[in-house]
């Protein structure tokens, strides 16, 4: 659980040190084994995160972000994390 807390805390850390923004869509599901959340924002940055319980102490975790730099690029990450730590896939445009 505190892996997911920490990876809550970067990805609103992202949304909200770009620029302010207003929220346009956001939800959030928790459950004692399962959660998932997203939300999206009217400066182009969205989220979304959904993880379960395996086992009693292995959370599985997979989601995604993207936001605009403020030279224009669109990035994009995937990832998934695991015991095995955070795996990202990172995509950029233009």
């Amino acid at each position: 659980m505190k892996f997911t807390i920490v990876l809550l805390a970067c990805l609103f850390a992202i949304a909200f040190a770009n620029e302010e923004a207003d929220v346009i869509k956001e939800f959030r599901e928790v459950n004692k084994e399962d959660f998932k959340y997203g939300y999206e924002l009217t400066n182009k940055i969205r989220a979304f995160q959904e993880g379960h319980l395996e086992g009693e102490k292995t959370w599985l975790v997979k989601g995604e972000y993207e936001f605009v730099t403020k030279d224009g690029k669109h990035v994009k990450v995937t990832y998934t994390a695991d015991d095995y730590g955070y795996h990202p896939k990172v995509e950029h445009s233009e």
